[in-house]
């Protein structure tokens, strides 16, 4: 395997055509799009149009089919290279949170950093203590995920992801099993994340937050990017008939 040399210079993401198929379904039909240092993507489109597809080919937790994925001016299609040490560099939000049930919020944030960064106990509470008053959920560092809400249980996911120091945060669909009520905390700790200067590529139906908080636009469509731009003159103005149709159904 070789030891990736990252270049802080080369934009976060690039990704050159890229295609990805499930047998006879091709899903991503040749995606171009890069995102740079400290900017936030928000990708959007219909059910099925391959966003989540996309975003878990970035990390390869789908392998791609063909093209190009490049992070911090690492390819990391390139077989030889050793996925996970620039995996290690990517946080990941799911739909789902993906706690660890029998785990309490501190052993959830705890055990990656332990085994993976080989930071000592005291450190890795340490920074799990920071970035659990980040989120807004200090006092409940001794709760099992059962015993929060739905967007409690995705600020805990969040700030596991932070605690492993990553360089960018990719989040998918992070609101959508959240009762309406709770949508809310959970894209101000997002908010906050973009305030500081995180890079991030989120797949959203939240039209609001990718108008006040993103600063890219993508529209997806039947595996393909359809149109892409400043989010305030996308959503305002859309170019193509199918970004107009889409629009007019969430907006």
């Amino acid at each position: 395997m070789t030891e990736p040399q990252f270049n802080p210079d080369a934009p976060a993401i690039d990704v050159d055509d890229l295609h990805k198929a499930f047998g006879a379904n091709e899903v991503l039909k040749g995606i171009d799009f890069h995102v740079d240092n400290g900017q936030v993507v928000c990708v959007v489109g219909p059910s099925g149009s391959g966003k989540s597809t996309l975003l878990r080919c970035v990390n390869r937790l789908e392998e791609p089919t063909s093209g190009r994925i490049i992070v911090e001016g690492i390819e990391i299609t390139d077989p030889d290279i050793d996925v996970d040490k620039v995996r290690s560099r990517i946080g990941m939000v799911f739909q789902s949170f993906n706690l660890f049930p029998h785990l309490t919020v501190m052993r959830n944030l705890t055990i990656a950093q332990q085994r993976v960064k080989r930071r000592s106990k005291e450190e890795a509470v340490s920074i799990a203590r920071n970035n659990l008053e980040k989120v807004g959920l200090a006092e409940r560092e001794d709760a099992y995920p059962a015993h929060l809400s739905g967007g409690q249980q995705q600020r805990v996911a969040i700030a596991r992801a932070l605690s492993m120091d990553p360089d960018m945060m990719l989040f998918d669909e992070p609101t959508s099993a959240l009762d309406p009520e709770l949508v809310g905390d959970v894209l101000a700790v997002m908010k906050d994340l973009a305030g500081e200067g995180m890079t991030m590529m989120v797949v959203t139906h939240e039209m609001g937050f990718a108008r006040e908080v993103g600063d890219k636009l993508v529209f997806m469509d039947d595996g393909q990017i359809v149109e892409e731009g400043v989010p305030t003159e996308v959503l305002a103005d859309p170019k193509h008939e199918r970004t107009r149709s889409f629009l007019s159904k969430v907006l």
